[in-house]
């Protein structure tokens, strides 16, 4: 039986894509934010590492950066709080990879990435099935599905070999999209959970965030639901902006997120197996109001269809905490 998980959130930043060590990435998470994370609510964590934390160029363990994982795995623990390890990023794949990352043209970096699973099976296969679930990669963005597949099974029968009743996470091709699901192949596994990621409209979910280069076009009033940039104000915006704005623009509510759902469902109702949304989220600089409506028609749809899931993120960019204060969100996600 997969592990049985409800609500979550993530800690980004601290064992990836963050710069952090030492002293610092020590005090970034600790037992008081697990603490917080189970008192208000939710049942687990995803915890995101990156091959480049965890693992030196010589593929020894830092020591330290593991030490970190096995603490927040024991105070999880402690808390009552399950936990998804997530191999986030690796130094053959990052999910915002300008050309095809190695993890799919070099069959040594696929036996590597397998063998890197092996090693947290090791690690961590003294930990409860039903407390630990480990996600094979965040992301995928693979040219061709298949490739993805390829490399994915490879990973999944490492894994296996060790530990037949681990659950383990899978995702879809091209960032966990829910649209790329029909080209996923599913192992008839049944300790799997299979996982999408959802920032659907984009306008709304990523405003002003200056890593996503359309933000850049446009940074005036947004609304949620209807057409993210108002008619008056789409009239405004300039040509070429306007244009490459207009199929973002679309008009976007409730219905539309079921819709956008519908190939995850179809497969989760074929295999029999449970769907996860490992991350969703409005960025920070999103107008509160327009986050908190989009927010509440979110969990709607995840509670009306039994999907499980996990906000993106704790005290990142899109935060349930800032300043050691709550932004709000935790309780809107939690209802």
């Amino acid at each position: 039986m997969p592990l049985p998980i409800k609500r979550g959130t993530n800690i980004s930043h601290w064992l990836s894509q963050s710069d952090r060590r030492g002293a610092e990435r020590k005090a970034f998470f600790t037992r008081d934010d697990i603490k917080r994370i189970a008192d208000w609510g939710f049942d687990h964590i995803r915890l995101p590492i990156d091959e480049e934390q965890m693992w030196h160029e010589d593929g020894s363990h830092d020591a330290e950066a593991f030490g970190l994982m096995e603490a927040a795995l024991d105070w999880a623990e402690q808390s009552g709080l399950k936990v998804v390890v997530d191999l986030h990023i690796l130094r053959s794949h990052y999910f915002i990879s300008a050309t095809e990352p190695k993890l799919f043209t070099d069959p040594a970096e696929a036996e590597r990435f397998a063998d890197l699973w092996h090693q947290l099976s090791v690690c961590l296969e003294r930990r409860a099935t039903d407390r630990v679930a480990y996600e094979l990669m965040n992301e995928a963005v693979a040219t061709n599905a298949k490739d993805w597949n390829r490399v994915a099974q490879r990973a999944f029968r490492a894994i296996r070999a060790r530990e037949p009743d681990r659950t383990v996470v899978l995702g879809s091709n091209r960032w966990n999209s829910p649209l790329t699901f029909d080209e996923l192949d599913v192992p008839n596994d049944p300790n799997t959970i299979l996982t999408f990621h959802f920032y659907s409209p984009m306008l709304i979910t990523h405003y002003r965030a200056t890593w996503w280069a359309e933000s850049a076009l446009y940074d005036g009033p947004v609304q949620y639901p209807g057409q993210p940039i108002p008619a008056a104000e789409f009239a405004r915006v300039a040509e070429p902006a306007r244009s490459r704005l207009a199929s973002l623009n679309a008009r976007y509510d409730r219905s539309a997120m079921v819709a956008d759902l519908a190939k995850p469902l179809v497969v989760a109702r074929r295999t029999g197996l449970p769907l996860y949304c490992g991350e969703f989220g409005a960025y920070s600089l999103t107008p509160q109001p327009v986050r908190l409506a989009w927010y509440r028609d979110v969990v709607s749809v995840f509670k009306e269809y039994g999907i499980a899931w996990a906000n993106w993120d704790y005290k990142g960019g899109f935060a349930l905490m800032r300043d050691g204060k709550s932004t709000g969100i935790a309780e809107v996600l939690l209802g």
